[in-house]
């Protein structure tokens, strides 16, 4: 069998893998991405990404400096303000608004978002234009070997690569971190997500709006108008036995249970896309490298979908390789140093929003209220606030 060579393989083809390839490619190497499925890029399409994603200000960057930003930011909807609100009491109503502005502590937006399936077709869209990188859909990571000149990989059509650097970006069950016999630790909290698109009678201002009340957070993300009316993304966590009653309604009863679930923030909301439904885990790999191999994104680490951390922090991964690879792909040293710095932040913040997920978890009225006590107080303290946003951003 003939060994091809090339600088960078990729295995995984989701927006963070994607990504990767496009700021690889940017910084000159040679790049092939890899990934079992094409990628669906139509909303409409069976098995669309219904999810959108929030970019906060350094994953906006990162985007800006590969040449992304130019084509994603048109289709981009700001983030200004975080709106936490409490309908923890006896009615599903607001009884505790806290609004958490940018401007507070920059000139920017917190960040910007987009809809997952139209990130794929942008994404794609650029790759088609970098004659040094190549995208191979359809075909999935079979083999890893490591040796001293590179990662062996042998792929389902039959080809073998030897990559100077290998990066897993192949998700939660990475192909990649299980050939190298990476252990993971693994927590369950009994939750799914549904994620949909919804248009709404209010305007959303550029607010994205979490409401906590029990089973987890439902939250409002802005998107640009659909239809003439006002639309933001749904990320709507609970029980998994709940997800599943929910799902089994017909349209009129889910949006009964919709309007109510969202205690009329946005006033009357209208489902506008179908259902897409996902686990809830918090996962981190032992090790984030090994030779001639990197692991980013869910690979490495999963996330609840909390405060935008999970594809930011992908992004982080992304960002800090980037930069250590910029001379030499695969360098060993460097490579242990991506482990060292990165490793670390991702369990910082995995064990921050797994708090955060236990507490919109809280299903008794006591606990419910001490959560709002406990939101109420942290808000009041001007320096906590801006401390908090900064922390969120990934700002010092």
């Amino acid at each position: 069998m003939d060994t091809q060579d090339i600088d960078i393989l990729i295995s995984g083809g989701g927006i963070a893998g994607l990504i990767a390839a496009a700021g690889f490619g940017a910084q000159g190497f040679g790049v092939i991405c890899v990934d079992p499925a094409p990628p669906v890029t139509d909303e409409t399409a069976e098995g669309a990404d219904l999810r959108s994603t929030a970019f906060l200000q350094p994953s906006a960057r990162l985007l800006e400096r590969i040449g992304l930003w130019e084509r994603l930011g048109p289709h981009a909807t700001a983030l200004q303000v975080m709106r936490i609100v409490d309908a923890g009491g006896a009615e599903p109503e607001p009884r505790l608004i806290r609004d958490f502005d940018a401007s507070e502590i920059g000139d920017q937006p917190f960040g910007w978002n987009l809809p997952n399936w139209l990130l794929r077709r942008e994404i794609m869209a650029m790759l088609e234009e970098m004659p040094n990188v190549e995208f191979r859909p359809g075909t999935a990571t079979t083999g890893v070997v490591t040796r001293g000149e590179g990662a062996m990989v042998d792929l389902s059509d039959g080809s073998q690569l030897r990559a100077q650097l290998l990066i897993g970006a192949d998700g939660r069950n990475s192909p990649v971190r299980q050939a190298l016999g990476i252990g993971v630790r693994t927590r369950r909290y009994g939750q799914k997500a549904l994620a949909f698109a919804v248009t709404h009678d209010r305007p959303h201002h550029n607010v994205s709006t979490e409401v906590h009340r029990s089973g987890g957070p439902f939250t409002l993300v802005p998107l640009p108008d659909r239809d003439g009316r006002p639309s933001s993304a749904v990320v709507w966590m609970e029980d998994g036995r709940e997800t599943a009653r929910l799902k089994s309604l017909d349209r009129a009863a889910f949006e009964d249970a919709l309007n109510a679930r969202s205690a009329g923030v946005l006033g009357h909301l209208r489902q506008a896309t179908a259902l897409s439904e996902w686990p809830i885990i918090s996962q981190i790999a032992d090790r984030f490298a090994g030779p001639h191999v990197a692991l980013i994104a869910e690979a490495a680490h999963v996330l609840p979908p909390i405060g935008a951390q999970g594809l930011n922090m992908s992004l982080a991964d992304l960002d800090s390789l980037l930069d250590l690879m910029r001379a030499s792909p695969g360098d060993a040293d460097a490579l242990r140093r991506y482990d060292r710095e990165r490793r670390p932040e991702a369990r910082a913040r995995m064990l921050g929003i797994d708090a955060l997920n236990r507490a919109s978890q809280a299903g008794s009225r006591p606990l419910r209220d001490l959560r709002a006590a406990a939101l109420g107080g942290l808000y009041a303290a001007a320096p906590v606030r801006r401390l908090m946003m900064r922390a969120g951003l990934g700002m010092r």
